[in-house]
Parts: C-alpha cells; structure tokens; sequence
C-alpha cells in the first residue's frame, strides 16, 4: 500500500528532524547563551503538530479510531502484509526514533529542571542577603538584629 508507505516515510524523515532539534536544544542547555531555546522550541511545536497529522492520516489508512492503539494495528497491517518490506523497515525505524526521541526530552527536561534549581538558589541568595543587608524592614522600621556586631551598633 503505497500511501501507507509514504506516510511512513514522512515519519521516519520528520521524527529524525526532531531528534537533531532536541540534540540542538541539549547543548544550548548545556551551554552558556540560552537565547536559541524560544526558536528551538517553536520548531519543535511544528514538528509534533506535522507529526500528530502523519498519524492521523496512518490511522485513516488503517482505518482505526483516536481510542484504538496504532502499534497492534500497524503489526495487524504489516502481518497481513509481508511483501510490504519498507513500510515494515520504515516502521521499525520510527519505532526505534521515537524511543531516541523521548529519551532525549526527557534528558533535556532534566537539564531545565537543574537550570530551574539554580535559578531558584541564586535568587534565593540574593534574596537572603538583601534582607540581611538592610538595617530597615520593608516597613521603615528598624530590623531585627543581624548577629553582625559592627551592623547591629550602627
């Protein structure tokens, strides 16, 4: 079945686009100059929305419904259609994409998790200091002892 093959094939070709976005995405993480991050993610958006309409038109062809799971029927389809080599090749590798592909978010996930954290102790400390620094409260009374003798007799 020659649209099912196509369909796949877009798939495997779109999904390995994504990859090198999410490998993109982990090294800017990992580097010093977050700026690319906002374009980065608008392309990945594209890329599932293209994606998500590939497997809506692979569930047409299969004629399954949104409730029904594509991989038994992709093996139904493929079983009943042995001489179909690069629809099962093609399947194959998306398979083996996919998993690739969720390993690496979940990698880059963790990563903006640990930037998070960081992100929260830095202001955390500057925070801490500014309260310790001030020898007036946010209410223009006098604050609370320090423990610093030189501040506290000032």
């Amino acid at each position: 079945m020659d649209d099912l093959g196509a369909i796949t094939t877009r798939e495997v070709v779109l999904i390995g686009r994504f990859i090198e976005l999410l490998k993109e995405e982990q090294e800017t993480l990992c580097g010093a100059n977050p700026e690319p991050l906002p374009e980065i993610g608008v392309a990945k958006v594209a890329l599932v929305g293209q994606l998500n309409e590939l497997e809506n038109e692979r569930r047409a062809v299969l004629g399954i419904g949104s409730e029904e799971k594509t991989r038994s029927a992709m093996e139904s389809w493929l079983l009943a259609n042995p001489t179909e080599q690069q629809v099962a090749h093609d399947w194959q590798m998306l398979l083996a994409l996919a998993g690739e592909a969720k390993q690496l978010h979940e990698l880059n996930a963790g990563l903006v998790a640990l930037h998070l954290q960081h992100t929260g102790d830095a202001l955390h400390v500057l925070d801490s200091r500014r309260a310790a620094d001030s020898l007036y409260g946010s209410d223009g009374q006098a604050a609370a002892p320090s423990g610093s003798r030189i501040v506290d007799s000032a």
